[in-house]
């Protein structure tokens, strides 16, 4: 039974930051830290101190993780970055509610001695001598990446030990963050009863004071019951953090951890077979098969998560197209104004926005990109509304004088329509290229709407608006208006370019409702760009013609089927590449600039997009992927990818990213394709060698084993993540148990109270708000069958945890 632990962290705004630049502002942004392991990195707001990012990660990782960590910078293009605050949430905080955390928070000041990482490993022994009792404490290492205390990014640490009033220390290792001791102490015991053990780490200093790097302690029971033998993670000075009192500000977090345990594919089958049934029902009277007890229970907290499991557990049966037509449907026939149709956050709706970003996201790109780069690239300035002008900005920029407001707007109509021109180009053009399973899914959706509506009066805009609905208010217009979280660029724009984007997403979702509220409201100040909508409009109603002009019943799949093909690249650009054999130049030019492609067979690599491929690397042969630490190559940003051929030697590539979320979101890629590979490494070194000896523990030997753990478990969610049946069906299930004693009572329980009222009155069973008998009957086997397979779930689960706990002998558990 495999376990999952996912962090789901939304980095939504800040408030009151402190200015850090002589201009009275900052340029903050934040970092997201795991168990001191960086795992994101919000784009910079730059000239803010209340920025709003709305960034949101999914960060798989191991369940033995201890705390998650928000550090707020201020950006300094000269000289090291400002640290205006933290804030540090235990894994116990997160996991005492299961809602999560969705709060403001203070943010604390950083103190260095609380700022520590990795892990040290003792052998601890109590002797009984004729002297005394003694403690012998062997420190072996220490791993896991030390904080680096020195400017080479490194630290000089030795270990000092303290029992009762006595104190040893070990020798100092120079330059690493791994180092080994091997070195015994023994210290007596002297009058004065049982004292704790403590081990703390220091990095050495020539000049000034030593720095702390962490610290374990043992109170004696330990030491005389069992006394500590393995690696133990090392902890700040014991000291209560002082409150800010909102002095550095507050972040606005959402943080929620999942975690669960999956059983093996067998025991899900009963389940999924359900879930596939209930597309195949008549979706009007369905009201206990689990898709219906699932929309009924759901709240808005949690909608989108489980839209998002569904569609990827139905696409891996190749049933996306069924589940979101039976959606749609339950949802169009509970609607009497076609004018709020989708327009709530329903399962239906948030299932068809989750479908789109899993199959459609390559498309978008496609479509947007081009024009999204151009507006960042030129910065051009564009303001219709009068209010907002700022004619005295023109003239800062030009010897022509100050332009009249009308002069202005006709300029910014101009801008706006010549970006306004190619989106509209390039999507009305795109029909062939949008992804077939998308076609198939707004053909279902007009089909179903154009039934359900046959009235005169709504037959023009109704079907269409239902598919624009979604493409473009839902899909189109907030990439365009930030395109940050959809990957389409890698920072948030400024504030002039923000403008842009918002009258562009504004104009984009006037073309999705088909012109039906221009000139209403408040933005009269829109009109100059009305006659351009307008025309826009009846090019994008033969485009949505044409979209759903396509044959097929249902998208191809089956069981196993990922969201991206192995042959599809899921990740390309430009990295620096360094072999591992060690080059005549100097290190920093024995790096070469490469482009890099990622799919789920290769990573291949060559000197620029157009080249043929130089070399590649099979995913299959991969053994680890890595961070390298920066004193490696005094270089910030390197991973490393371990090969190995069938039984031959380890080869290991460098590879330089630009930044710590490029780095991130490679190491994420890399781990995903090859999760499924055997022999995977236990440990590598975080360092290179170089100099006859490994940077980071100082081994002279090549061939010596990895001083750090690795860390394939920890990747980033995001739309191209393969599809995985299990862990989907889990959070189902799971969502299904929260309604158990409800369907219980809805079907179950009443239906002992008809049976009975029947046998008094001499009448067949009774019939609630309108239902058939027929139909009462089939919803309680429903019910009664969904309740039954919940059941055997419930009993798996317990089987399995005792077999954990030893309760139960291992191979005695069947489906």
């Amino acid at each position: 039974m495999a376990k999952s632990s996912s962090l789901n962290v939304r980095v939504v705004e800040g408030r009151a930051l402190p200015a850090k630049d002589v201009s009275g502002s900052s340029d903050p942004y934040c970092i997201v830290k795991v168990d001191d392991e960086v795992v994101a990195r919000t784009a910079t707001i730059w000239r803010s101190l209340s920025p709003f990012w709305g960034e949101e990660y999914t960060v798989h990782l191991p369940l033995d993780f201890h705390h998650l960590a928000f550090y707020v910078l201020d950006e300094d293009t000269v000289g090291h970055d400002d640290i205006i605050g933290k804030i540090s949430l235990s894994r116990e905080a997160i996991a005492a509610d299961p809602r999560g955390i969705d709060s403001w928070i203070n943010l604390n000041r950083v103190d260095p001695d609380a700022e520590v990482q990795g892990e040290i490993c003792l052998a601890v022994q109590m002797l009984k001598e004729v002297r005394g009792r003694c403690l012998r404490c062997h420190v072996l290492q220490a791993s896991r990446d030390l904080a680096p205390r020195d400017i080479s990014g490194t630290s000089d640490p030795f270990a000092r030990v303290f029992w009762g009033s006595q104190s040893l220390e070990t020798s100092t290792i120079k330059k690493t963050r791994f180092p080994h001791w091997d070195e015994v102490l023994e210290l007596w015991e002297l009058p004065g009863g049982p004292s704790p053990l403590r081990v703390e780490l220091w990095d050495w200093d020539l000049v000034g004071k030593n720095d702390f790097l962490g610290m374990v302690e043992f109170p004696p029971q330990v030491l005389q019951q069992d006394p500590p033998n393995g690696w133990f993670r090392l902890l700040p000075f014991p000291r209560a953090e002082e409150d800010s009192g909102g002095n550095l500000g507050a972040l606005r977090l959402t943080v929620r951890l999942t975690e669960d345990r999956v059983l093996p594919s067998q025991y899900y089958q009963p389940l999924m077979k359900l879930l596939m049934e209930s597309v195949l029902g008549p979706a009007k009277e369905d009201a206990a098969s689990p898709l219906a007890v699932l929309e009924e229970l759901t709240l808005g907290d949690c909608r989108q998560d489980l839209a998002t499991k569904l569609v990827k557990l139905f696409l891996g049966k190749g049933r996306a197209g069924p589940l979101l037509d039976y959606l749609t449907q339950r949802e169009v026939t509970r609607t009497t104004n076609p004018n709020t149709l989708f327009r709530s956050n329903s399962l239906a709706s948030k299932s068809m926005e989750q479908f789109m970003k899993l199959v459609g996201m390559p498309y978008l790109h496609e479509v947007l990109k081009p024009v999204i780069n151009r507006v960042f690239e030129e910065k051009k300035y564009i303001e219709l509304d009068p209010c907002k002008m700022d004619l005295g900005r023109t003239r800062r920029i030009s010897f022509k004088g100050t332009p009249s407001e009308d002069n202005l707007r006709e300029a910014s109509l101009g801008l706006l329509t010549g970006y306004l021109g190619p989106i509209v180009d390039a999507i009305v053009g795109s029909v062939g290229r949008c992804p077939p399973t998308m076609r198939l899914a707004f053909k279902q959706l007009h089909q179903c709407v154009e039934e359900h509506f046959p009235q005169a009066e709504h037959k023009q805009d109704v079907k269409y608006l239902a598919i624009s609905g979604f493409l473009f208010l839902r899909f189109f217009a907030p990439a365009i208006l930030t395109p940050k979280l959809f990957d389409l660029r890698d920072q948030h724009a400024d504030p002039q370019t923000s403008r842009s984007l918002l009258l562009l997403a504004k104009a984009v979702q006037s073309i999705g409702n088909l012109g039906q509220q221009l000139g209403q409201g408040k933005e009269l100040w829109m009109a100059p760009l009305h006659p351009f909508l307008l025309q826009s409009i009846s090019r994008v109603r033969d485009f949505l013609d044409q979209l759903v002009d396509v044959n097929g019943e249902e998208e191809a799949g089956g069981p196993g089927r990922t969201v991206v093909p192995p042959s599809v690249t899921v990740r390309e650009g430009y990295l620096l590449k360094r072999k591992e054999e060690p080059a005549s130049l100097a290190t920093r030019f024995a790096f070469k600039k490469r482009y890099f492609w990622l799919s789920g067979e290769t990573l291949s690599y060559s000197k620029s997009p157009e080249w043929q491929t130089c070399s590649s690397i099979p995913v299959s042969h991969i053994r680890a992927v890595e961070r390298v630490d920066e004193g490696a190559f005094q270089l910030p940003h390197v991973m490393q990818v371990v090969s190995q051929e069938g039984a031959g030697a380890l080869h290991t590539t460098y590879l330089q990213c630009k930044n710590v979320n490029d780095l991130n979101q490679w190491l994420s890629a890399l781990r995903k394709a090859s999760a499924p590979n055997p022999d995977k490494l236990a440990a590598c070194h975080s360092g290179a060698f170089r100099s006859s000896r490994w940077t980071c523990c100082l081994q002279a030997e090549r061939s010596a084993a990895g001083c750090s753990r690795t860390h394939s478990a920890v990747t980033l969610g995001d739309w191209s993540d393969p599809l995985d049946p299990d862990a989907e069906t889990q959070m189902v299930y799971r969502q299904l148990l929260l309604g158990r004693n409800q369907l219980r009572m809805k079907f179950l329980e009443d239906s002992n109270t008809d049976t009975s009222l029947a046998a008094d009155t001499g009448k067949g069973p009774s019939t609630t708000k309108g239902a058939c008998p027929d139909a009462l009957v089939r919803q309680r086997k429903a019910a009664a069958h969904l309740l039954e397979v919940l059941a055997d779930l419930d009993r798996a689960h317990e089987e399995f945890q005792q077999q954990e706990q030893g309760k139960v002998a291992p191979g005695l558990l069947g489906p």
